[in-house]
């Protein structure tokens, strides 16, 4: 690990030169592309990693026991982009890719899975080829089992005899030409297939006249029935996370005295009994199982309120996540992958104050060896972290929301920003953030609440969101930032709201609404016409969903939108947007702009060249950090010391 080793001490340095210029870290420590993910072959003797350099993401792998390491594929995310990838074996990697599309005025995206040796002697090349006349799927990357007994296999759902249902196929990733097998052929209103821990096709996934349902493959008479049915956005749904190593038990999320929790069900009876397996009665179980790589068994489950946001069934275990903690006390530890036997694993190590690092480990010679920082400017800085706080909405409900301080410490008078979190069934966890670690460093105030509409805090919470934007979710944001002035050293008058996506919209919604508590608004891929939200809606097959998510009613989404309220905005707003936005278009900030402008309203608005949803480039990304770092200097500045 010497070469790794002398890598990091160079970035120690080079953090050390950057603070000599500077007394505050530059926004390249936080807005940088990171390190995102670390994995381990399935012998243990090699990695995988995505990094950056330059605002490029590559996928490189490293032989632990030469040193030697082979850059695989790289990007600079404007042509494609980098998703997934995972060690298919071996010596093949595989790697999901994100291609734009347009057919017309529509923009979409596809998805494409390459393959690529993972010793750098050949070019990442597509699993899946077309044949002559066959449609070309716009999702290529829908792995549904990697066949760990059959390295050579996978199975994948594709979409080449039906635009909506997909088939199943077994794939072989070795042969040149991607050769295939039909497993299963599509069923009507079937999108989505599970399989069991023996790779058999048990569940199918589909909706139907806004309700979701699923099948079941009864192993002994070898027919399908319909199990679980719900009405989406309505019901608390019952949903498969994945079948036991016995697999007549199968793992499902349902509702719990009013929180989801883990529970097993015996498939094999008619009644589908379920058994309790582990709850949260304050939270709603994340859910995700974790399998053993030596038995194929359920091991445990992710939960981010726990420690480690793991939570394991097995003793063996227990043992083991005891031990990591121990050696590394007071942090986020979490195993990422383990080798085929168990004996090597990979361990990603965090705290609410430091960003995180990636480590080796050994088991039998009871070893751990730094691989990689995650953020690698940020090793060894000073860092708020987040702490959670609760605080009483008007109609006194208690609401969760995470506090970060300024890194410089607390001063009388502080500017602050309120960020609503985008979704909006989405929440803010512990842990780092580097959004937030950036305004803190630059003496920012920051609070994010878990606002009504959330996920996490039980399905009727979630719910609020339904229908009402704007509504009771908007009034929580401005409770909040009424209980930050009342309860700490901030001024009233120095507060600005800032969120993307659907926090892009709570932001324009702040301008709106709020202009008495909030001193201005800024918004990322924000919101600002339900009825154009619906509209672009329309050309996809969740249209039903999103209309009744934002509402049904014309009048409530005309009332409801902050394009239609700009002649009363007099507060400053700054809209950014990038021009390849899949999932919020940007004629949203357009047309929030233009309104804006007929009424001579302050207003500023930055379009981002290929620029998406998820701030991917990195160039954009620190264009996002400075532009709004500017905009807050100019209407709430921080007080000189």
């Amino acid at each position: 690990m010497s070469s790794i080793k002398l890598f990091r001490i160079i970035i120690i340095l080079l953090v050390a030169s950057l603070q000599v210029k500077a007394a505050e870290l530059p926004v390249e420590a936080f807005g940088s592309l990171p390190v995102s993910r670390v994995a381990l072959s399935p012998d243990g003797n090699k990695i995988a990693y995505k990094g950056v350099t330059d605002g490029h993401i590559f996928i490189a792998s490293v032989n632990l026991k030469t040193k030697k390491k082979n850059y695989l594929i790289h990007t600079d995310n404007k042509k494609f982009k980098l998703g997934w990838f995972r060690w298919a074996n071996d010596d093949i990697i595989l790697v999901s890719a994100h291609y734009p599309n347009q057919l017309g005025a529509m923009k979409f995206g596809e998805n494409r899975l390459l393959k690529v040796p993972a010793d750098g002697t050949g070019s990442a090349t597509p699993v899946f080829k077309p044949r002559n006349n066959e449609r070309m799927p716009q999702y290529q990357a829908n792995v549904i089992d990697f066949l760990p007994n059959d390295p050579d296999h996978i199975l994948m759902a594709l979409n080449l005899d039906h635009w909506q249902y997909p088939d199943v196929y077994k794939i072989n990733i070795a042969s040149k030409r991607g050769k295939r097998k039909l497993i299963k052929r599509w069923q009507p209103n079937n999108e989505a297939w599970i399989v069991d821990r023996q790779s058999r096709i048990r569940l199918g996934f589909g909706i139907k006249e806004g309700r979701g349902f699923y099948r079941l493959l009864d192993l002994k008479s070898k027919k399908w029935r319909r199990i679980w049915e719900y009405e989406i956005l309505g019901d608390a749904p019952v949903s498969p996370l994945g079948f036991a190593a016995d697999p007549n038990q199968l793992y499902v999320r349902s509702n719990h005295n009013g929180r989801f929790a883990i529970f097993k069900v015996d498939v094999s009876k008619e009644n589908l009994p379920m058994e309790l397996i582990f709850s949260d009665p304050e939270y709603d179980v994340d859910g995700k199982l974790i399998y053993s790589e030596l038995n194929n068994d359920v091991i445990g489950v992710f939960h981010g309120e726990a420690d480690g946001a793991k939570v394991f069934f097995d003793d063996k275990y227990k043992a083991f996540q005891r031990g990591l903690d121990q050696a590394i006390p007071n942090a986020y530890n979490q195993v990422v992958d383990f080798s085929r036997d168990e004996k090597k694993y990979v361990l990603f190590s965090s705290n609410p104050e430091e960003p995180g690092a990636f480590y080796y480990g050994d088991r039998e010679s009871k070893s751990l060896s730094f691989l990689l920082d995650q953020y690698p400017l940020l090793y060894q800085q000073h860092l708020s972290g987040k702490e959670k706080v609760v605080y009483q909405a008007r109609d006194k409900v208690d609401i969760e929301a995470y506090l970060t301080m300024p890194h410089r410490g607390i001063k009388e008078n502080n500017p602050a920003i309120i960020i609503p979190h985008g979704g909006p069934m989405a929440r803010i966890y512990e842990g780092f953030d580097w959004f937030t670690e950036f305004f803190a460093s630059r003496g920012y105030v920051i609070l994010q609440p878990n606002f009504r509409g959330s996920s996490g805090y039980g399905f009727e919470f979630a719910l609020q969101s339904i229908g009402d934007w704007g509504g009771v979710m908007q009034d929580d944001l401005g409770d909040a930032a009424n209980w930050l002035a009342a309860n700490y050293s901030v001024d009233k008058k120095s507060i600005c709201i800032l969120g993307g996506s659907y926090g892009g919209y709570a932001a324009m919604m702040g301008a709106v609404k709020q202009q008495d508590i909030f001193k201005c608004a800024a918004s990322f891929s924000g919101i600002s016409d339900l009825d154009l939200l619906l509209t672009k809606a329309r050309k996809f097959t969740n249209y039903d969903i999103v209309k009744k998510q934002i509402g049904s009613d014309a009048t409530y989404r005309k009332n409801r939108s902050p394009v239609n309220h700009a002649e009363n905005i007099d507060i400053p707003m700054m809209l950014i947007h990038g021009e390849s936005d899949l999932i919020v278009h940007v004629d949203q900030s357009r047309r929030m702009f233009k309104a804006l402008q007929k009424y001579n309203k302050p207003v500023e608005y930055i379009e981002l060249e290929n620029g998406d949803h998820f701030m991917s480039i990195e160039g954009n990304r620190l264009k996002v950090l400075t532009s709004f770092e500017r905009f807050l200097n100019e209407h709430i500045p921080v007080p000189k010391s």
